[in-house]
């Protein structure tokens, strides 16, 4: 850990609003507690047993896109050792697991043909959950979209809602017995926006046409994915979608231009996939630029098509962001001033440390008339591991992760009906176009040999949370037979 964040750690990681000596039944008895993982950040197994081709295969595959020219094709190996790693979670005393489904190992060409052994993984990943107390919490589309609907267009594609709901309803069918817990998308803002607008991550492509319809697209997927889980699932079943999300303030407040790029800014990063389900439309009073362009994607009846009556919203908050005035930059004539620039501790991945901003989020979402239960599916942070024999010492990970929950009561205590917290992530992954520097996870991976050792924030977790306690240090993960020491 740096000394700059090292000096700061007490009024980065604890503002005065945080709970002090918060233990796990504060919280009540049906909170979730968890960690989350991603199939193309943690699986492997690219193409081992019928898996097809995604498009972040193939946005790996060209040079320069990845720091270091890195890949997931081997990742955290979790296709092979996934029962290493939920011994891992339960020994950690979570309650649940947050997994995604990559769509293109059950269906190789996206729509058609099941893929038995892909769909075989995903049965055995949910039953060993099950087998370990471990709530299985799944997300369908977590941005690795089969590379044969990418020939096709893709999210720009208006028959992509179609597409995802014939992949929605195969997963229903299949694991609507033994999964309570459903996530149709996974930040929809951060696909299309750095996958279609910015080319930052697959398809990685820069077009402002191509991101605005994909995004209408997105939004009328969203809600029809959720239809048809509803539709196959049984009525116990509890069905989400979750959002990115980052507290907005303006460079310089009162400012009249800052403030009403801030506004510009909050309608398009937090508000944009919100609203449309609950039946207000896009945000677009502050947004007049997209509304002109957003015609050409828009069909007479979509009003209705975008409603959905979720049962929560997956909260997916990392920092907060600070807002200029930029009328040279459309659509929304804002500028984000970088962390760095503005002389505040950040993370590895250039964000500000700022675990406030999850109280802020939940507050302002559950504000919303009709707002359903609020969960954070997502929270985390990437600092530099050093790992010592046996341990790594992570203090910075371990205060952020202290301080996250600590405002989530915070909300709690205002009254905020939130239901759980899932930190990201469970282990050391593949972190898109950063490739494996950053590290977000609760357990080291060595990605040349495949050890995992139990950070220090992962010991904290435990203790918070009453798990078994293993021994610190590495785990043995040959084969699927280790599990902690």
């Amino acid at each position: 850990m740096n000394s700059s964040l090292s000096d700061q750690l007490p009024s980065a990681f604890f503002p005065a609003s945080t709970p002090a000596n918060l233990t796990r039944a504060d919280f009540g008895p049906d909170f979730r507690w968890g960690a989350s993982a991603a199939a193309y950040q943690t699986e492997g197994a690219w193409k081992t047993h019928g898996k097809g081709r995604s498009i972040w295969d193939d946005f790996t595959d060209r040079s320069g896109r990845i720091s270091r020219n890195e890949d997931g094709r081997v990742a955290a190996d979790f296709y092979h050792r996934y029962e290493t790693d939920l011994n891992l979670a339960r020994s950690l005393g979570m309650s649940a697991f947050r997994f995604s489904v990559s769509w293109p190992r059950v269906l190789p060409e996206g729509t058609g043909a099941i893929n038995r052994h892909g769909l075989g993984f995903y049965d055995r990943l949910v039953d060993a959950c099950l087998a370990r107390g471990l709530e299985p919490w799944l997300t369908l589309y977590h941005w690795d979209l089969p590379s044969a609907l990418q020939a096709r267009g893709g999210w720009t594609n208006r028959q992509v809602v179609g597409w995802l709901s014939e992949y929605a309803e195969v997963m229903a069918r299949h694991l609507g017995d033994r999964v309570q817990h459903w996530m149709v998308l996974n930040e929809p803002m951060v696909f299309v926006g750095a996958g279609h607008l910015l080319g930052l991550h697959a398809p990685g492509r820069r077009s402002l046409g191509a991101f605005l319809g994909a995004a209408h697209h997105a939004a009328l997927a969203q809600a029809e994915g959720g239809r048809a889980l509803r539709a196959l699932l049984p009525a116990s079943a509890r069905i989400g979608t979750t959002f990115s999300c980052s507290q907005l303030t303006p460079r310089t407040p009162g400012n009249a231009r800052d403030e009403a790029a801030t506004r510009r800014t909050d309608a398009l990063l937090n508000r944009f996939f919100v609203e449309p389900t609950l039946g207000l439309g896009y945000p677009l009073a502050e947004l007049p630029l997209v509304a002109w362009l957003l015609q050409r994607y828009h069909k007479s009846g979509d009003e209705q098509l975008l409603k959905f009556d979720f049962d929560f919203w997956g909260i997916q908050n990392y920092t907060r962001e600070v807002a200029r005035a930029a009328p040279w930059l459309p659509p929304h004539w804002a500028a984000l001033v970088p962390a760095k620039q503005r002389g505040v501790p950040t993370t590895d991945m250039g964000w500000e440390v700022c675990p406030e901003s999850i109280y802020h989020m939940l507050r302002q979402y559950a504000a919303y008339p009709g707002a359903p239960q609020l969960v954070i599916t997502e929270s985390g942070s990437a600092f530099p591991d050093e790992l010592l024999p046996g341990r790594v010492p992570d203090a910075a990970r371990r205060a952020y992760l202290q301080a996250a929950i600590g405002q989530v009561r915070r909300a709690q205590l205002e009254g905020v009906d939130v239901g759980g917290y899932f930190a990201w992530s469970l282990t050391d992954n593949f972190e898109w176009a950063q490739g494996y520097a950053p590290r977000f996870g609760l357990i080291h991976v060595d990605y040349e040999t495949q050890q995992r050792t139990i950070k220090d924030s992962g010991l904290w977790y435990r203790e918070f949370l009453g798990g078994a306690p293993p021994k610190a240090g590495r785990v043995k993960v040959a084969g699927e037979a280790s599990a902690a020491q």
